[in-house]
């Protein structure tokens, strides 16, 4: 089974993460995508608790049809390095042929990665184009310009005015935004 494996913070996810399951799905000859929301960033960078970024990739993700949610990261040494939730992923379904989605703007940090040769082994990058950084003979950029650290403003600054309301509700499904709310996060 070909799969792909979709990691990233989802801090929180919106709608270019579903988008670009979507188009994995539609276009890289997958019959599956595993959204991996890492448990802790390995650059440092201050995240939502992870269980809020589970259940709220769990709401974003509903209903797509072959994409699955996985929290493998919470059971996996820290800090979190994608190579060895691909080495995980591997040695529980090795019958899996893997293939690592990633932005295009990811790769100009590949160098800083803890064993990106590693990751390239095991999971193949698919990548998808990211507006802003195109890559010769690569695919077209598809995808809107969505910004997590956009969106948590944009939460901060909610109860400011129905623009930022309407701003919110383009970029984040509408059962992710009431998980927000619920929570009380990004405040």
């Amino acid at each position: 089974m070909n799969v792909a494996i979709y990691g990233g913070s989802f801090d929180p996810p919106h709608v270019a993460h579903l988008f670009t399951a979507s188009y994995v799905l539609a276009t890289g000859g997958f019959e599956r995508v595993l959204v991996v929301p890492v448990y802790e960033h390995a650059f440092h960078k201050p995240l939502a608790p992870f269980e809020h970024r589970v259940a709220m990739c769990r709401r974003c993700f509903a209903g797509l049809s072959g994409v699955e949610v996985s929290d493998i990261e919470a059971a996996l040494p820290r800090p979190s390095y994608t190579e060895r939730t691909l080495e995980r992923i591997a040695s529980e379904h090795p019958d899996w042929r893997l293939r690592f989605v990633m932005g295009s703007d990811a790769l100009a940090d590949t160098s800083k990665w803890h064993d990106y040769d590693g990751v390239a082994r095991i999971a193949p990058p698919f990548v998808v184009t990211r507006r802003g950084h195109e890559l010769a003979g690569g695919r077209p950029a598809l995808l809107p310009e969505v910004s997590s650290t956009r969106i948590r403003s944009l939460v901060a600054n909610r109860s400011k005015g129905a623009e930022a309301a309407s701003e919110l509700s383009s970029l984040v499904p509408e059962r992710v935004l009431a998980y927000i709310e619920e929570n009380a996060l990004y405040r």
